[in-house]
């Protein structure tokens, strides 16, 4: 059972849908605060962009995720649109509503999402993502 809901009317090509997918993997990742799993999606110098607008790294922001700093325990991506430069990378856009806990006190928000994706060795992984 999935805790990320996609909301959302149109279709999806194939490699749309791959994107797609990638990204409510990473959601659930989240969720699940499996940090194997978000080690694997996001890619190595990834700058995140976190809910107040600081620039946080990879090990910073995943840090806060597995040390239960932000505990993240429901998602819904609004329409997504991906966008791309190449075969090998891809942008996904959408609003999507969080429900998170930050440092105790539960927030429900809703904010702008901007993913970059880089296709390696076939499989998408999140190469920035400003939330």
């Amino acid at each position: 059972m999935s805790d990320v809901k996609l909301i959302c009317d149109k279709s999806f090509s194939e490699v749309d849908q791959e994107v797609v997918d990638c990204f409510i993997e990473f959601q659930q990742a989240l969720i699940d605060n499996d940090s194997d799993r978000l080690n694997d999606i996001v890619l190595d110098g990834v700058e995140f962009t976190n809910l107040i607008g600081k620039a946080q790294s990879k090990k910073e922001f995943l840090s806060q995720v597995t040390d239960e700093i932000l505990v993240f325990t429901d998602s819904e991506i609004l329409d997504p649109t991906i966008l791309f430069d190449d075969e090998d990378t891809a942008s996904l856009i959408a609003t999507v509503r969080l429900t998170i806990k930050f440092y105790g006190n539960d927030r429900k928000m809703i904010s702008n999402n901007v993913a970059s994706f880089q296709k390696t060795d076939g499989k998408w992984h999140i190469s920035k993502w400003d939330n």
